[in-house]
């Protein structure tokens, strides 16, 4: 054989491999969601190279051999092209015993570095770049090449299963899209510029409406503004003035005793035509929805679709109220400020190594801003005051201080046994 025409089969072999290279990279990175709205458009190939991915055995199987064959006969063919020339060049300076053993390491390293150029890192890259697209022109070429090679690839595949049957690995991969897979996505699609940061701080809230729980987001019994089922009108008329809401609690006797709600709409339509306001009227009284403390904020929404409400008070062990939650709350806590900005900032940041946080503010969001990932006994508590109520193993005081996570919290104020604020401090090595 020629120069000319072992130089060509040369060629011809490591088209061959790179072709091979770009139909196993490009199937393996290739994203089934762009894959599927591929097959929306009509597609015909893009459902095959879902078929295929689903199983995949076949494929990889002729992928195999044609990687491992073309390699070897790759070797076989570069060295005959090029060990004879460059063993006649180096014969001019070097005896015989010393250029047939350099020629031959000379001819190695280039046919080595011509199939890892370009039957390797060339068209990998391009598989990871464009793996759809190279899917999409590789997938009918292979699928004819599986046919051909067909008694080959069943007597591996064969072997390949039994293989794995004895390493107990399982026959097909798992392709159930978790939660933190599309979170994952979302973080890579904030750091590409394709998502905003706050857009992806949404996504990942919603998710979390099913592991926080109610308390995280509802408004504390200490801080419900309610009425007395036999309050009178000019009692009503100066809370409503003073604590503007959407909805009051109605109590019989105390707190613990909800009987009921009324709208605020319903009381300014009184107002508006002159009527006395009166919480004993059956019709201004509606039914209040009762949830218990341990629920989700995803359980919570669950309950407000299925009776038609967006107000429910919540009731702990002991049948006694702890506080109140509104759809208003739920969302808030997805949408943080684009809900309701003008609320009262719960984690002020003072300077780059401290901040500012009122005790009452979800302990999930003072580990989002402090980036602490686990926090001791998280179970036991929803807030940062339950938090260091754990931590002290007592009801904290002014001045008390825990570190954790390489912060300290330092309590600054109480006010009758409920925490107001707490600084906390990055310590520094």
């Amino acid at each position: 054989m020629s120069f000319i025409q072992s130089l060509l089969l040369l060629l011809l072999l490591i088209g061959a491999s790179a072709f091979v290279s770009l139909a196993e990279i490009s199937m393996a990175a290739s994203r089934r969601l762009r894959l599927q709205r591929m097959v929306d458009e009509g597609d015909e190939r893009a459902r095959t190279v879902l078929q295929t991915q689903e199983q995949p055995a076949h494929y990889f199987t002729v992928v195999q051999i044609g990687t491992n064959a073309l390699a070897i006969l790759g070797g076989i063919v570069g060295e005959s092209v090029f060990s004879p020339y460059i063993n006649a060049l180096l014969a001019f300076w070097l005896e015989p015993a010393w250029s047939e053993p350099l020629a031959f390491l000379i001819s190695f390293f280039l046919i080595t570095s011509l199939f890892i150029l370009l039957t390797d890192l060339v068209p990998r890259q391009l598989g990871m770049l464009l793996p759809e697209q190279v899917a999409l022109r590789v997938i009918r070429p292979m699928h004819g090449l599986i046919f051909l090679l067909r008694p080959l690839v069943l007597f591996y595949s064969w072997l390949m299963q039994r293989t794995l049957q004895l390493l107990g690995a399982p026959a097909q991969r798992e392709e159930r899209v978790t939660s933190a897979d599309i979170l994952a996505l979302t973080e890579a699609g904030t750091r590409s510029g394709a998502l905003a940061a706050g857009e992806q701080q949404v996504i990942e809230n919603v998710f979390e409406l099913t592991t926080r729980m109610v308390p995280s987001a509802m408004t504390q019994r200490d801080r419900i503004a309610y009425f007395l089922v036999d309050d009178p009108d000019e009692v009503i008329r100066a809370r409503i003035s003073a604590e503007p809401y959407s909805t009051y609690p109605v109590c019989r006797g105390d707190i613990d005793h909800v009987i009921g709600y009324v709208d605020a709409k319903d009381l300014f339509q009184r107002v508006l035509n002159n009527q006395p306001l009166r919480l004993d009227d059956e019709t201004l009284l509606r039914k209040v929805l009762l949830v218990p403390d341990r629920l989700t904020l995803a359980e919570v929404l669950e309950q407000f679709r299925q009776v038609g409400e967006d107000f429910a008070m919540i009731v702990n062990e002991y049948s006694l109220i702890v506080g109140l939650v509104t759809l208003n709350d739920v969302m808030s806590t997805v949408m943080g400020d684009l809900v309701s900005p003008w609320d009262e900032e719960q984690i002020i940041r003072r300077d780059a190594d401290s901040w500012l946080i009122d005790g009452v503010t979800p302990i999930q969001d003072v580990q989002r801003v402090l980036d602490i990932d686990v926090l001791p006994e998280a179970d036991e508590y929803e807030t940062l005051a339950g938090f260091l109520m754990v931590m002290l193993r007592r009801v904290p005081r002014r001045t008390d201080t825990v570190t954790w996570g390489g912060y300290r919290f330092e309590v600054m104020d109480v006010d009758s046994f409920r925490i107001d604020q707490v600084m906390v401090t990055r310590l520094r090595e």
